[in-house]
């Protein structure tokens, strides 16, 4: 009997790459996920698309950065006209279900509690449905850091009751072809973990990068704002011990370590994808949490793939260049033999999951728009396009007077922001290009000439009122009904033309 395409995605929320042990930091306890690693492909140098909760997952899920497919913040749906991954499959007949954090249906931080179009209703289980099993009393102690210190149950947990559905799911559905996504809220504050892993980094403390004393000199205003007065620290006397992130962090790892025991049990040949949304900046550069940044410890995620009976990975291999969420998606359709639809702008990771030391991608991209709808704070608006190699980062920041440029080889802490250097002119320059590529490539509806226009380069590019001249129409796919030129009525020739200008409007003599 042929194996059967069979795919687990497993997602936890707000886990750096240095919060895993395989990725060469021992004090990490992530025994389950090391053992993944050492079945398939680490991906050393994996990036977010954006790092935020709810644009993070929806590239992931979609196969289009934020920009395209409509959640640029959290608290923001997708397009009405955006499919997911569990679109796609059940569409060919895979059986498709999605258990644990969505993020991407519009609602609060929990979500609403409905099954989107794609995913089986009988698995369906939100953060929405966990709180909705609760009572009022233990609602509010689920959002206290303090539960975890009277030593809760591992049954009370998100993340446990996420593991329990997907092993039903994986005993019942063990003959069938499927695609089961499992999404922990968990290491996420409030950090809810049973003993021991509440008090295992008890007396942890995380060692001091050179960043940790970053005093963002020739950096953007808008990080010396967010830094506030962890700016001012006197940072000898200042301690990282994030005691419950990092035991949360391990107990998330101990029910993937449920599932993955599972999975070799009743799906043995099914594809295991692992990763991240995004990281958590622990003081690093004198920032907190998350936002408009390229920093390594908010961008940079694990990234592990096992591949499957269709899609045969190496054990214990390791892809040493950049790659990113944004080809998931596209992953994931290929392994079921689905058509990768033109609109995606990722594509498929199986050349490097068969053969890891090949080439796949010389750039990946990060952008950023906005931290939450609902909440003000955090910036505000923050218009980020980004583009990330093996060796440098350029990050433009619309709103603001300063860009950033690091060299990444000679400054893994990103301490020194190069864009004014004349000898990384030509590396800066080089990027900025590609940055604008990629955003006319993504039909970016924030592009336009103020990203091509900065302070360092205004003696090389004008402001131009018709920018490229360029219509760029949505690619159609195989079924689709074929869009129409604006000038003639006929169905498109080319998807991307020069468009015809307008010299005076009509009746104008």
């Amino acid at each position: 009997m042929d194996a059967k395409k069979q795919v687990v995605f497993i997602m936890t929320d707000t886990t750096r790459f240095d919060m895993v042990g395989c990725y060469g930091f021992p004090d990490m306890k992530t025994p389950n996920i090391d053992a993944l690693a050492a079945e398939g492909v680490r991906f050393e140098k994996a990036y977010s698309c954006q790092p935020v909760c709810g644009p993070a997952r929806s590239a992931i899920f979609t196969g289009l950065f934020p920009h395209s497919n409509a959640s640029i913040s959290n608290c923001m749906p997708l397009g009405a006209d955006v499919k997911t991954a569990g679109e796609y499959v059940q569409e060919a007949g895979i059986h498709s279900a999605y258990i644990g954090k969505w993020h991407l249906d519009g609602g609060d931080y929990f979500g609403n509690g409905v099954c989107p179009r794609g995913y089986d209703p009988d698995y369906w289980y939100d953060m929405r449905c966990y709180l909705d099993e609760l009572s009022e009393h233990d609602r509010v102690y689920s959002r206290k850091e303090s539960a975890s210190l009277d030593g809760i149950d591992e049954k009370f947990t998100f993340a446990h009751r996420c593991t329990d559905k997907a092993l039903d799911f994986l005993e019942k559905h063990q003959n069938t072809d499927f695609f089961l996504t499992v999404s922990f809220d968990e290491p996420h504050q409030p950090y809810l973990c049973p003993e021991p892993y509440a008090s295992m980094y008890k007396d942890y403390e995380m060692p001091k990068k050179p960043n940790f004393y970053d005093t963002l000199e020739g950096k953007p205003e808008y990080q010396k704002l967010w830094a506030q007065e962890h700016l001012y620290e006197d940072k000898k006397n200042v301690h990282i011990r994030p005691r419950l992130f990092l035991g949360c962090n391990s107990f998330a790892d101990y029910e993937i370590g449920r599932l993955t025991e599972a999975i070799k049990k009743y799906a043995p040949d099914a594809m295991i994808i692992f990763t991240s949304d995004h990281g958590e900046a622990l003081g690093a550069h004198s920032l907190t949490m998350k936002g408009a940044s390229v920093y390594e410890e908010i961008t940079h995620i694990p990234l592990i793939i096992k591949g499957g009976a269709y899609c045969p990975s190496p054990q214990g291999a390791m892809h040493q260049s950049v790659t990113s969420h944004i080809d998931i998606t596209p992953t994931i359709l290929d392994y079921f033999g689905c058509e990768i639809p033109p609109v995606l702008q990722g594509k498929s990771m199986r050349p490097v999951i068969e053969n890891p030391g090949s080439a796949f991608h010389d750039t990946v991209f990060i952008e950023f728009h906005r931290y939450e709808v609902d909440h003000d704070g955090f910036g505000g608006i923050q218009f980020m396009r980004a583009a990330v190699t093996d060796t440098h980062k350029l990050a433009i920041h619309l709103l603001e007077n300063t860009d950033e440029l690091y060299d990444t080889v000679n400054d893994p802490d990103e301490m020194k922001n190069l864009i004014y250097d004349s000898a990384s002119e030509t590396v800066r320059d080089e990027l900025h290009r590609r940055i604008v590529d990629f955003m006319n490539d993504t039909r970016d509806p924030y592009r336009g000439y103020q990203w091509k226009v900065r302070s360092w380069n205004k003696d090389k590019e004008k402001p131009d009122w018709d920018v490229d001249a360029c219509t760029r129409q949505r690619p159609n796919g195989t079924g689709e009904k074929r869009q129409l030129d604006y000038d003639t009525g006929l169905e498109i020739s080319e998807f991307v033309r020069h468009k015809r200008k307008i010299k005076k409007l009509a009746g104008q003599t």
